[in-house]
């Protein structure tokens, strides 16, 4: 900030010009020290031109009667001015003052109009000099000026200086100083300076509501838009076209959609802007279609087709993926003479890109030779990307970095191709550039880095922001979701909520997410469904369906069908979360009653659709329905089957003993079977007792995967079925042999929040000897209803009482034993288990959820089991 102009020139003047002899001698200027030869940094205007510039010659204007010269210069220079022909006012000027006539107001008003429109901050400074020895600095035009100058150029402090020091101010003045605040980004002021303006009894004209109608769009300040609004009417600017303008675009900014038409229809006139405002503000609050129809009917009205609204169609097309409709558009563009325009361009290359057509985006593209920048490589590699065309975008992205710098947006595009790009080359390049600041970047590379599996990585990004969004915090939340660690996730939502930041939808969908993994606390994700309630996200999409899917993944099928039913909107997420839900529970027929009611809504089914409601005919038997699924996936819904629908048609049915339909259709597959269609073979070989069968899907399994423990283990278990130990013993010889190890089965129950986890025969725990004399007293109780241990499922060459006691010690009798201690009578007990529970337990939890009066629901590596009154909902198709 200045603290008086005089000081300000002189400080100017130095700079700039060095000593007074070295400055061009235009008109001599008194300062406050003496009088000092003030220079015009024109382009044009040279030392040398003035030094020869001819004198006045007799017939000049200011000969004769100098009154009447400078009103006819005055003239010259405002109709200059009015022309844009600025060098030439700018010599009028210097010919005023050289006349050393009294130039008036008008004159430095003028001039300051032509600083503005030259860009030309020294000269402006040196005119605001001129008009403080001069005395103009006072006068209303040529403070007003002198405040539009300072806006224009982008020196706000001058700007403000100059307003503050005028001793009178009228409309334009005011007008002027909000006008500029709103174009330099200052718009939070404006609003507050807009009242103080009226309490200093200025009347607001139409200039003045249409700056502060934009700021008030800027902000986001609806409330104090609608009282100017409200002002508009009173004052009878309703009418005006611009100012109409721009409350549609400020109630659009704000999603007031219905005030934005009714300011629309209650126009008497419409221009360009208005109709291309209305179709924007469709596009920008997801209303293309009926963009689409205002569009038509702008037609319709004779509206002539500018620029700005071929970009906006254009984009209607895009986001319609209206292939053909673009393709007109491309002509129009062409024969109204914008097809030049990079602009509309880089908006049709966007428009074939959404359309798949990234050969027609690509020879547009092509055609911009000479003037493609960053924006249009960027549009270009966005739509590769986009369209699954990984490889390419890579390779063009590094071409674009022969001739073009990337930018953040760029960078942030490209990362979303990792693996095929490394995320450590990007950051390199990211820090090179000086883009490690950008939040979207940042929040880019976190991402990729995450996908990668360096969540440490990740992590050292975030902690290094020193503003963190509400973005960056919920790619890092989604971080910890993709990563299953929901203790992680639910403590850095902690420390966003205890930092300020107000969670979104997409916040409060990634750590529900993350509380969906089986070592989740129960009770974190029930409060986190509050949380949402309370805040009103439940009723949006992305956080119902999140809550679907964990309250289904953590056993609770009842409470996720609740949610299921009471959303409004479904989208195919939580519609897949239902099926796949019910298909996990071992509720078949729920699966595709919820299956039958997605058809009939007639919402697009995807690959995830089709596991689910195989692997719910596969839970319960259902072959036919699970062939006619499998059938209608292809033939109906045009969709391929991958690798994981022939393992799930392979369980279904193998499950039903159809091992040969299996073997048959592994054969039958487009391409070599996996490890995953091998492995469930092979489990179900064991189940079946199919030692031949077995054999060879263990060693496709070998051959695919040596260290993958479950083709030893399953294939050894199958020697033991059959008491064939000394093949097992060769089996558990070559793994360890091999250095394969087998996994630990073991089960954990949560009990206030906190997690306590067992092993077979494990005596780690602090009730060791209160869970091994409840186990004891189980066993009495189930002897009593008629309970003989299975023994067939203890796969070791040991006695037949050392087997019944292994049998009695696994891990989810003991954490079973250790809920019922703990828990208050008729209490659910909930286990979870990372291998799948054997038959004789299985059996042994039936009999104690009748004989304890209790629900106990398992989740083992392969589904859930419902057990109560002694049944189960898998219906022993375990």
């Amino acid at each position: 900030m200045f603290l008086r102009p005089v000081s300000r020139f002189k400080s100017t003047y130095k700079a700039s010009f060095g000593s007074p002899r070295s400055a061009s001698l235009i008109f001599e200027t008194p300062l406050a020290e003496g009088t000092h030869s003030i220079s015009f940094a024109a382009e044009g205007i040279r030392r040398g031109e003035l030094e020869h510039s001819p004198p006045l010659q007799r017939d000049s204007p200011l000969d004769g009667n100098p009154q009447k010269g400078l009103l006819d210069l005055n003239s010259l220079l405002f109709e200059q001015s009015l022309n844009n022909l600025n060098q030439e006012a700018v010599k009028t000027f210097l010919r005023i003052r050289q006349s050393h006539a009294s130039a008036e107001s008008s004159t430095f008003s003028c001039i300051l109009k032509v600083c503005s429109s030259l860009s030309d901050n020294v000269l402006g400074k040196q005119v605001h000099a001129s008009c403080f020895k001069c005395g103009w600095e006072i006068n209303v035009s040529v403070g007003t000026a002198l405040v539009d100058f300072y806006m224009k150029s982008g020196n706000v402090e001058d700007g403000r200086q100059s307003f503050d020091e005028m001793p009178e101010r009228n409309v334009v003045s005011w007008t002027t100083l909000l006008t500029g605040y709103t174009q330099n980004g200052f718009a939070h002021l404006v609003l507050g300076l807009f009242f103080e303006m009226q309490i200093e009894g200025i009347k607001p004209n139409r200039f003045t509501f249409s700056s502060v109608l934009t700021a008030s769009a800027a902000e986001g300040a609806i409330e104090k838009g609608i009282q100017a609004h409200a002002q508009v009417i009173k004052l009878g600017h309703q009418s005006t076209v611009f100012v109409c303008n721009s409350l549609m675009n400020m109630y659009w900014k704000s999603g007031y959609v219905e005030e934005a038409k009714a300011v629309f229809d209650s126009m008497e006139c419409k221009d360009a802007v208005s109709w291309n405002v209305m179709i924007a503000g469709f596009v920008q609050n997801g209303l293309d279609e009926e963009g689409l129809k205002l569009f038509h009917q702008m037609r319709i009205a004779g509206m002539k087709l500018t620029q700005l609204i071929f970009a906006t169609a254009i984009k209607l097309c895009a986001n319609l993926k209206e292939l053909n409709f673009g393709r007109q558009l491309h002509c129009h563009v062409i024969k109204n003479g914008y097809g030049i325009d990079i602009n509309i361009r880089t908006t049709l290359m966007l428009a074939y890109s959404r359309c798949g057509e990234m050969d027609s985006a690509f020879d547009l593209f092509s055609t911009m030779s000479g003037v493609q920048n960053v924006v249009s490589w960027t549009a270009l590699i966005s739509g590769y990307i986009q369209n699954g065309e990984v490889d390419q975008a890579v390779h063009l992205f590094c071409q674009m970095r022969k001739s073009v710098s990337p930018n953040d947006y760029t960078y942030s595009t490209i990362l979303t191709a990792c693996p095929v790009i490394s995320p450590f080359q990007v950051h390199a390049q990211v820090i090179k550039t000086n883009y490690r600041e950008s939040l979207s970047v940042a929040t880019a590379l976190m991402g990729a880095y995450l996908k990668v599996g360096s969540a440490h990585e990740a992590s050292n990004i975030f902690k290094q922001l020193d503003v963190k969004d509400i973005v960056a915090w919920s790619a890092m939340l989604a971080g910890f979701a993709q990563a299953k660690d929901s203790e992680g996730a639910v403590k850095l939502f902690k420390e966003m909520v205890q930092e300020g930041i107000q969670p979104n939808e997409y916040t409060l969908s990634s750590v529900i997410n993350a509380c969906s993994s089986p070592t989740a606390a129960v009770e974190q994700g029930k409060q986190l469904h509050a949380s949402s309630i309370k805040s009103g996200f439940d009723k949006v999409i992305c956080v119902g369906s999140a809550i679907v899917t964990m309250y289904a993944k953590r056993g609770n099928i009842q409470s996720a069908h609740e949610v299921f039913k009471r959303q409004k909107e479904k989208d195919l997420v939580a519609w897949n979360s239902m099926i796949t839900g019910y298909a996990q529970h071992g509720y078949g027929k729920k699966a595709l009653d919820i299956y039958n009611e997605l058809e009939k809504e007639g919402l697009d089914m995807d690959s995830i659709t089709f596991i689910g409601v195989i692997t719910a005919c596969t839970h319960v038997g259902l072959v036919d329905e699970g062939q006619k699924c499998f059938s209608s996936m292809v033939k109906d819904h045009q969709i391929k089957p991958t690798m994981e629908h022939y393992a799930c048609m392979v369980d279904l049915y193998s499950r039903a003993g159809k091992l040969q339909e299996a073997m048959k259709l592994i054969t039958e597959m487009p391409f070599p079977a996996g490890g995953t269609v091998w492995r469930t073979l092979l489990g179900a070989c064991r189940v079946h007792r199919n030692l031949e069968l077995g054999k060879l899907a263990a060693d496709k399994l070998i051959l695919l995967d040596p260290q993958d423990s479950a083709a030893y283990v399953l294939l050894s278990n199958i020697y033991a079925a059959e008491g064939k130990w000394e093949e097992r013993g060769k089996v558990r010889k070559l793994m360890a042999d091999r250095k394969v190890k087998k996994e630990a089965g073991y089960s954990w129950i949560e009990i206030r929040n906190r997690t306590h986890s067992f092993l077979a025969s494990d005596r780690s725990h602090p009730l060791t000897d209160k869970i091994y004399l409840k186990l004891e007293e189980m066993a009495v109780q189930l002897k009593d209803v008629g309970y003989k241990p299975d023994t067939t499922f203890v796969l070791h060459d040991v006695e037949e009482e050392q087997k019944v006691v292994m049998l009695s010690q696994h891990s989810e009798r003991l954490a079973i034993a250790f809920g019922l201690i703990v828990t208050p009578q008729g209490a659910q007990l909930q286990i979870v288990k990372n291998l799948r529970v054997c038959g004789d337990c299985h059996t042994f939890i039936k009999l104690m959820s009748k004989i304890e009066g209790r629900e106990i629901v398992v989740r083992d590596s392969n589904r859930f089991h419902h057990f109560k009154e002694g049944l189960c909902s898998c219906g022993d198709y375990w």
